[in-house]
């Protein structure tokens, strides 16, 4: 996987709707074969540990985009993975 895509602590996403926010890299993962980022809001000042789950895709270019994973599912299972390594057990 090329390491490019993580270099920037900051990733500037955009939605549907074409508004743009900006997102901290938390974690990223391989997990099954897939490899899956955990971005938290940059502007977020509280301490509330809510967090975006990405999956890394590739397109037609070969460019890495980041996507949302649909199957609920797969994204239990990765978000358990993601808890684990983000907080410890006192719930921090």
């Amino acid at each position: 996987m090329d390491e490019e895509l993580y270099e920037e602590d900051i990733f500037t996403l955009t939605d549907e709707d074409g508004n743009e926010s900006q997102f901290v890299l938390l974690a990223n993962e391989e997990i099954d074969g897939q490899t899956y980022v955990a971005l938290a809001p940059a502007e977020e000042d509280d301490d509330s540990g809510e967090y975006v789950i990405l999956r890394v895709e590739r397109d037609d270019d070969d460019e890495e985009i980041l996507v949302t994973i649909e199957d609920d599912d797969e994204f239990d299972h990765v978000a358990d993975i993601f808890d684990d390594m983000l907080f410890n057990d006192d719930g921090e």
